[in-house]
């Protein structure tokens, strides 16, 4: 007879694909294409899992369905920002069904680039390039399930593969040395990483959530982000990855008051002088023009920034 008991519990639909158009009357359109992924728990699907009972199993295909239906009933500017959207759906879930507890939506954004032709910019006609991708989560739960009556929500956010390069203007010196480090002082060296950037807004009820620029502090964290690594004039910010990390988050965290707090992850993504003196050729340290990509192993950067509590000097 079996003994374990469920620990934790979440079942839903993954990467359901869904595009919404909004046309306007003055033939200006705009698209949102989503990914999304929507996951419900709660105590009483217990026993689906440990007695074969499904009675209270909302059938993934359902939790497609609503998604497709949210996406056509809801207002438009609900839709359009994947951060409201998501906290909708996963406040239709827990209120609709008695014996969901919390419902969990993850929605990864697919961006279309609007063309612009002759200096226009094309009122229907979209295009898509590489660049990153926008993600976010909301995780809404009933307070006091299975009462309707006060729920608490989460909502992070952020983006991946933003691939930056620089030529210069990135140094890695004065580093530990012993016996085992081969690295030499680099003053000035090729620098390259695909940012991972996420963020956890302050929380708050649902209402106070979807009045957040959600869209402003994606675009704001983007440009902090570029704006650090290429711009920033103090020298030190330019002394290690670390440092250059440190500086795009707490231009953000200055920047938006509903941020509570921000993650890097910075892979160092190396780009070496090939070395051509067999060759006759001067191509290291100050005379370097051609490098060699060096997929692994690479370095790998991470740090969760936020503001000092309260009374922390």
């Amino acid at each position: 007879m079996e003994t374990s008991i469920i620990k934790s519990q979440a079942y839903g639909k993954d990467r359901v694909r869904v595009v919404r158009v909004v046309r306007h009357a003055d033939g200006w359109q705009e698209i949102a294409d989503y990914s999304v992924r929507c996951l419900l728990s709660g105590d009483q699907f217990e026993s689906s899992y440990t007695k074969g009972d499904n009675k209270l199993v909302v059938a993934t295909d359902s939790q497609k369905n609503t998604v497709f239906y949210l996406a056509k009933t809801l207002p438009a500017e609900k839709v359009m920002v994947p951060e409201v959207f998501a906290a909708e759906i996963a406040k239709f879930m827990v209120n609709k069904y008695d014996h969901v507890t919390t419902c969990q939506v993850k929605i990864i954004t697919k961006p279309w680039e609007r063309m612009q032709l002759n200096n226009t910019q094309h009122p229907h006609s979209f295009y898509r390039e590489g660049k990153e991708t926008r993600w976010t989560e909301a995780v809404v739960t009933k307070i006091n399930p299975p009462s309707k009556i006060g729920l608490k929500a989460r909502i992070d956010s952020g983006f991946y593969d933003l691939e930056v390069l620089k030529t210069t203007n990135s140094a890695f010196t004065d580093f530990w040395r012993d016996e085992l480090t081969t690295l030499p002082d680099m003053p000035d060296r090729l620098l390259s990483t695909k940012v991972l950037c996420q963020w956890k807004y302050v929380a708050g009820n649902l209402d106070a959530l979807e009045n957040i620029p959600f869209d402003a502090i994606y675009a704001g964290a983007k440009r902090n982000t570029l704006d650090a690594f290429a711009n920033d004039p103090r020298a030190w910010v330019h002394a290690s990855v670390q440092t250059t990390l440190y500086i795009m988050a707490d231009r953000t965290l200055n920047d938006f008051a509903q941020v509570d707090d921000i993650y890097y992850a910075l892979p160092n993504i190396h780009y070496f002088p090939f070395d051509l003196s067999p060759f006759g050729l001067k191509n290291l340290q100050a005379d370097a023009e051609v490098y060699m990509p060096i997929a692994d192993p690479s370095g790998y950067i991470t740090a969760t920034v936020s503001r000092p509590s309260k009374g922390k000097i």
